[in-house]
């Protein structure tokens, strides 16, 4: 087994070198969001420097947190790389130390740190989002109606389902305007279609104003309110808004349930949540992906193409997440198999390569 000493040599090298890169990506990220979101206020009175500062300083941690991984591939290649410059991976190996052996603290290191970025690092990138995105709608909505973009909403209740359409809605989903509601039964069969100006969310009921109601056996009539039952608070409704990246890890199981319950579509709430629980084990396959490109000997040259097929190879990961994680959020694929997928793959081909590599 590897000495303790070397362990912690090795685990304090990669923390290290991990954490600068890291460090730098969050000062890059800052900077540029920084001078964008300076631009975008130039013409706003209550924008002030410091305001926006704080304000790009707050978004910069939940944009961090989507290329922690790579900050995780390129800090592995630049350690296993001066590792090998510095000939330590040579006097290792002449001490009989496998490959095997010293990527065992690197791999223990990244996925503590995995862990630790899911239940300490996600609810603080999350609240500061939350926050920010307050803070931006306040700034950007001065002078213009408190609207934002179409919506449709699904929703139950004691009267069967219904599905209502809005162009417009303000106070966080509670108001919509230019409305259209499509009433079912509890059987499901269509019952009638409800077009309304406004629509208030009211315990228990949604309050219709100036409605034109149609139903296939009867004449279209028009009515000065009309009630929509609902099971749907305003809490719920405000969380349909909410991105799932702006929900913390501890409350995104409650969310989507309730979310659910509500009638609403949870899935990119269960699929941030398992996305979540593998990260981990994402990251651990960086590393296996970065050590089987990066654990060859720096006498023999090739290093930039080491670097470079590394790079890609996470590249390709990284490809391959957002293409099964799109898949996932359609609903084309399980919430599980989105989430999990890209890390297990990952980490069996990067020991594949590592055992060929290392036993032939």
């Amino acid at each position: 087994m590897i000495g303790r000493t070397l362990s912690i040599y090795l685990a304090k090298r990669f923390l290290l070198t991990i954490g600068s890169v890291f460090a730098c990506l969050f000062g890059l990220i800052y900077l540029v969001d920084f001078v964008e979101m300076l631009r975008r206020t130039s013409g706003l009175p209550d924008a002030t420097t410091l305001l926006v500062a704080a304000l790009c300083l707050q978004r910069t941690p939940a944009v961090c947190e989507q290329i922690l991984p790579f900050a995780v591939l390129a800090g592995a290649m630049f350690a296993f790389t001066g590792l090998s410059r510095r000939l330590e991976l040579v006097v290792a190996r002449a001490a009989g130390i496998s490959a095997w052996q010293f990527l065992a603290p690197p791999v223990l290191i990244v996925f503590l740190t995995g862990v630790l970025s899911v239940v300490a690092f996600n609810p603080l990138a999350a609240g500061l989002k939350e926050r920010a995105d307050r803070i931006e709608a306040e700034i950007f909505r001065v002078g213009r109606p408190q609207t934002d973009t179409s919506l449709w909403i699904r929703q139950r209740s004691i009267d069967g389902q219904s599905i209502l359409r809005a162009e417009y809605s303000s106070d966080a989903g509670t108001r919509l305007t230019t409305v259209a509601a499509f009433v079912y039964d509890p059987k499901g069969v269509f019952v009638e279609r409800v077009e309304a100006d406004t629509a208030l969310l009211r315990p228990g009921f949604w309050d219709l104003k100036n409605a034109r109601v149609t139903s296939p056996d009867e004449e279209p009539q028009s009515v000065g309110n009309y009630l929509l039952a609902t099971n749907l608070t305003p809490e719920q409704v405000t969380q349909s808004f909410v991105a799932p990246e702006a929900v913390s890890f501890w409350r995104l199981p409650e969310i989507g349930r309730r979310t659910e319950e509500a009638g609403l579509d949870s899935g990119l709430y269960r699929l941030r949540y398992q996305s979540l629980l593998a990260r981990p084990l994402l990251l651990v396959a960086m590393v296996l992906i970065a050590a089987s490109f990066s654990l060859r000997f720096f006498r023999f040259g090739g290093v930039a193409r080491m670097l470079a097929g590394g790079a890609g190879a996470g590249f390709v990961l990284y490809v391959a997440t957002k293409l099964v994680g799109d898949l996932g959020g359609a609903g084309l694929l399980s919430a599980p198999f989105a989430a999990w997928s890209p890390a297990v793959i990952g980490s069996l081909l990067g020991t594949l390569v590592l055992l060929h590599q290392e036993d032939g």
